[in-house]
């Protein structure tokens, strides 16, 4: 942790002509005329020095808020972000708009991280994309003293607080980094946060002052329904049918993603599905074809969505309910954001509460289990007491319950803690690179005459890109060899498959393997510490966002967007007018209305004091079930009578 007293709390004065040439930026490099919401606000901020905390929906324009000053500042900017695929495509993106950007994630060869790295600390890179893992590492830390660096950015900040719902004991190395330059200004931005995260947020990041933007969290055109059913696959159906347009169908575990895309296929819906456990090559096919609209719907685990943008999502539906508010919120929030009408939909009936509560035991396993689950972790790798410090092992999780007889769920859940705990390190889907090695020469393969001609551009830019490939195994990156050949990601899958039979090189395509690091050497059970702020505290925290999460499905008579609001600290002092709550009780005041109308009419009619035929109540210009409707209510109060088809007033 940073100490307070390190950072200056004075900020600095922008230049007369910084607001023009911030404007000059986005236009010259994304083509906008002016920024949105908290944007200025926030950029101003960061390059006054000021240490800023960004609070913006998805879909807000977070990338915006650093990539502009970091082209007007000094120096490279740092921009930690936890997910190697989104720091890729970032990459991409902006090196097509001219703009020197570089990554280091675990994918990389030493070379081309060492590579990278002394770009930056020469001054050719303006943007470093940089995965939280890699700050403790003595390369990273040596390179970035001597880098001259304009601020640092923390993207999903809410990462860094054990009370936030999505906590990552990694993202606590960026208090490390803070040390080397402690008077450089942190960006952390985040798209949600309670008001307890947001405090924690900038403690843990050593904020000299607190300095918070913060964007409404009200999305006026997103309509937010939940449907109490016990049917939800009908219901499923039911509201495809209805709203047109592009959906997303989120579910919890990857069998149902496929189970439910399948089905839906089967009932004539264009569907597909992606969870973590789907190769790369076709997650980005499906992920391309549901993004131009081949596919009309994804199925999706949470595995899908952040990163993507896709402005006109007209529904998503939760088809089994998260396990907190933050959770839905976000994804609830990739409808909509071209402004246009869009649901949000909720499934829900009396299996989730049961679920949800299950999910307590499920996430926070007994303490003796836990170490039970470490000891048999030590025997799995044949880690002696005292032995094991800072030794990395890859990890299947499916073999090792096989053989100690465990729970999947209950072990991923304890080797959390653990990691928690401090005493080993669990990524739970390190993204190894594909690996390339040619077979023949550099001669032989001049003379090669049969290849296709997409091989024969993946071969020029593998020869270009990756030095040393004739000797020795290098990693690759499809994404990068299908940008500069024009291919797809999947066609360049395949011909490296073709170039790999025709014995032309050796191809091991990327797989997703967890990976388990012992982060102290091997302690005795009996002398294992897990504390109340790893343990008991977490556990009440949790508890309390399934609450939130039962009071936000089962309400009644709330509208669901002041529940939302209220649950991010943001008061709202009127209805959506929109939501199922909202709709229902409008509906309500129309019926009463409408029905005192038809009574109205109806004893207007036998205002003569006569007695009129049934028939006659026909020339009221209403519908006939609300004619009948407020006749049996008159009938009920005894206001009028009716005898042998006639009716008269008492």
């Amino acid at each position: 942790m940073i100490h307070k007293s390190q950072q200056s709390s004075s900020t600095a004065v922008l230049p007369d002509d910084w607001e023009s040439k911030c404007k000059e930026i986005l236009s010259r490099y994304w083509g906008f005329d002016s920024f949105r919401g908290i944007q200025t606000d926030i950029i101003n901020s960061i390059a006054r020095g000021r240490d800023t905390l960004g609070l913006m929906p998805t879909g807000g324009g977070k990338s915006i808020t650093f990539q502009v000053p970091a082209l007007l500042k000094e120096g490279v900017c740092v921009v930690i972000t936890p997910l190697t695929a989104l720091m890729k495509d970032q990459v991409i993106s902006l090196r097509k708009r001219g703009i020197k950007a570089t990554a280091v994630h675990s994918d990389m060869s030493h070379n081309e991280i060492l590579t990278a790295l002394d770009n930056c600390v020469f001054g050719a890179i303006k943007i470093l994309y940089v995965s939280p893992e890699r700050l403790s590492t003595p390369l990273f830390q040596t390179k970035f003293r001597h880098m001259k660096v304009s601020f640092i950015t923390v993207d999903e900040a809410h990462c860094i607080s054990q009370w936030g719902y999505d906590f990552r004991p990694s993202y606590l190395h960026i208090a490390d980094v803070r040390k080397i330059h402690p008077e450089i200004p942190v960006l952390a931005l985040t798209a949600t946060a309670t008001p307890y995260v947001i405090e924690d947020i900038q403690e843990r990041l050593g904020f000299s002052e607190h300095c918070v933007f913060k964007m409404s969290f009200e999305r006026k055109n997103l309509s937010y329904v939940v449907r109490d059913v016990m049917d939800k696959y009908d219901e499923l159906f039911h509201i495809l049918q209805c709203v047109e347009g592009s959906a997303v169908v989120y579910v919890r575990s990857r069998r149902k993603s496929k189970e439910l895309a399948d089905m839906l296929c089967s009932h004539g819906f264009s569907a597909t599905y992606y969870n973590a456990g789907i190769d790369a090559p076709v997650k980005d096919d499906r992920q391309k074809a549901w993004l131009t609209d081949e596919v009309r719907i994804i199925v999706a685990t949470n595995a899908f969505g952040m990163g993507i943008d896709k402005p006109d999502v007209r529904i998503v539906i939760h088809f089994d309910c998260p396990d907190s508010v933050e959770a839905y919120f976000q994804e609830a929030g990739r409808a909509g954001r071209d402004g246009k009408k869009a649901y949000a939909v909720l499934l829900w009936n009396d299996g989730d509460r049961r679920k949800l509560n299950k999910r307590i035991a499920d996430n926070f396993p007994e303490k003796d289990y836990i170490k039970d689950v470490y000891e048999h972790l030590a025997y799995y790798y044949q880690i002696a007491v005292g032995d094991g410090y800072n030794m990395s092992f890859e990890f299947s999780l499916g073999k090792f319950c096989a053989i100690y007889n465990y729970y999947p769920l209950h072990v991923d859940s304890a080797l959390k803690i653990l990691t928690r705990a401090g005493y080993i390190d669990y990524s739970e889907e390190q993204d190894n690179s594909s690996r390339v090695l040619f077979t023949v020469n550099r001669d032989d393969l001049y003379r090669l005459k049969n290849n296709s001609e997409a091989e024969d551009k993946i071969i020029v830019v593998m020869l270009r890109k990756y030095g040393g490939i004739f000797c020795d195994y290098r990693f690759i990156d499809e994404s990068f060899i299908a940008h500069e050949t024009g291919l797809s990601r999947h066609e360049v899958y395949l011909a490296l498959k073709q170039l790999a039979l025709k014995n032309i090189i050796s191809y091991i395509p990327g797989k997703c393997t967890p990976i388990i690091r012992f982060c102290q050497r091997r302690e005795d059970v009996r002398n294992m510490i897990i504390s109340q702020e790893v343990y008991e505290k977490r556990k009440k925290q949790y508890c309390k966002r399934l609450d939130a999460m039962f009071f936000y499905a089962t309400a009644k008579g709330i509208c669901r967007n002041r529940i939302l609001l209220d649950y991010f600290g943001e008061r709202s002092t009127h209805d959506c007018g929109m939501c199922d709550i909202c709709l229902n009780r409008n509906n309500e005041i129309v019926n009463e209305k409408t029905l005192k109308n038809a009574q109205s009419e109806i004893l207007a009619l036998l205002a003569d004091g006569k007695k009129h035929y049934l028939t006659e109540l026909k020339g009221i210009k209403l519908p006939t079930e609300l004619i009948d409707a407020a006749l049996k209510d008159l009938l009920n109060d005894e206001i009028l009578f009716m005898d042998e088809g006639l009716i008269f007033k008492a």
